[in-house]
């Protein structure tokens, strides 16, 4: 299982050690700058200015108690919540950008909530990232080997992107929109 670790105030990939780390050191990291204001509706500016149909709503609050573990103090993250709320992709890229010319990748962090009953939550299938375009019926799929966690998602096109998440018998949906970073 791959579990974070922070090294020179980054979040690296390192199999068998743990995160331990504060969410202040972590937004450091994306090089993005602080996250768009939030609106009254919860959506950011990105996410709102994206076609009628897509529903990316970033979130700028406090993690899901569920989702919060190993981070430390203050939670708020920019994240988007699948829409059963069984999933949370955490956006350390964020604002995710296609065609990104500098800065930081389009670092997703998913954390899947307890499913009932669970033994082992860490234990699970790899996350099958099956996305389509806002306004195409071509989907787009990649691969989070061993269940949620930590994942680049970049995507072949700017727009909002319609994501069906599937790991361990679960599934969940939820919009993103990427904007493009050419300019």
């Amino acid at each position: 299982m791959t579990r974070f670790v922070v090294d020179r105030g980054c979040v690296m990939f390192r199999p068998g050690r743990v995160l331990v780390v504060s969410v202040v050191a972590l937004a450091g990291c994306t090089g993005a700058g602080p996250p768009d204001p939030p609106r009254s509706d919860g959506a950011t500016p990105a996410a709102s200015s994206a076609s009628a149909d897509c529903r990316s709503r970033v979130a700028t609050g406090p993690l899901p108690e569920w989702a919060d573990a190993g981070f430390h103090g203050d939670t708020r993250v920019p994240h988007v919540l699948g829409a059963r709320g069984d999933i949370v992709a955490i956006l350390f890229g964020h604002p995710l950008t296609h065609g990104r010319r500098e800065g930081p990748a389009n670092k997703v962090l998913w954390v899947a909530r307890p499913a009932p009953g669970a033994t082992d939550p860490a234990a699970s299938a790899d996350l099958m990232i099956t996305a389509t375009r806002d306004g195409t019926d071509t989907p787009v799929t990649r691969e989070v080997a061993g269940g949620p966690g930590p994942s680049i998602v970049d995507l072949p096109a700017p727009g909002c992107w319609h994501l069906r998440l599937a790991w361990s018998g679960r599934v969940d949906t939820m919009d993103l929109t990427y904007r493009s970073g050419a300019g």
